[in-house]
């Protein structure tokens, strides 16, 4: 049983870093970079559903989209490789538990997904010793340089 939940959290690490670099680097977009991992791994085991035993057949589909979903963060965040890799830890155990609560594929996965990579972002939040609102200030910081080289522009 272990075995097999491990290799099932395998699946979704893989899918995540795969569609990640398929969307950041390739440049495919995270759209086109998931659906691509979804078509080839669900096509793979809708032609050949006999190649591993139908525990697998059926599972290995759902933990692969479910890190595909992961694997689509925006390229505007920095997020690290442990937050990739560890993500799908998540979505897994969290999937495993919770996968009876949720009905249909996106409600499940959807879900399961989007929790997993947000409390794995929250990380660096939660450790330091800053406010919530770190975000909000960084932001205003921004604006008020980016106001300043105008002006100073401006004098020029």
């Amino acid at each position: 049983m272990i075995t097999e939940f491990l290799i099932l959290m395998m699946c979704s690490i893989i899918a995540s870093l795969t569609t990640y670099e398929l969307n950041i680097r390739f440049k495919q977009g995270p759209v086109r970079a998931s659906a691509m991992i979804a078509m080839i791994v669900g096509g793979f085991f809708y032609f050949f559903p006999t190649i591993l035993p139908e525990f697998y057949t059926k599972n290995i589909p759902l933990y692969v989209i479910g890190g595909t979903f992961i694997g689509m963060v925006s390229s505007t965040i920095s997020i690290s490789y442990f937050s990739l890799v560890f993500s799908p830890i998540l979505f897994a155990v969290l999937l495993h538990y919770t996968s009876k609560v949720f009905n249909g594929y996106g409600g499940a996965l959807g879900t399961t997904a989007c929790i997993s990579l947000m409390c794995t972002m929250a990380f660096p939040i939660i450790t330091k010793n800053k406010k919530v609102t770190y975000g909000y200030r960084l932001i205003r910081i921004i604006f008020k340089k980016r106001k300043r080289n105008r002006i100073i522009k401006r004098k020029v």
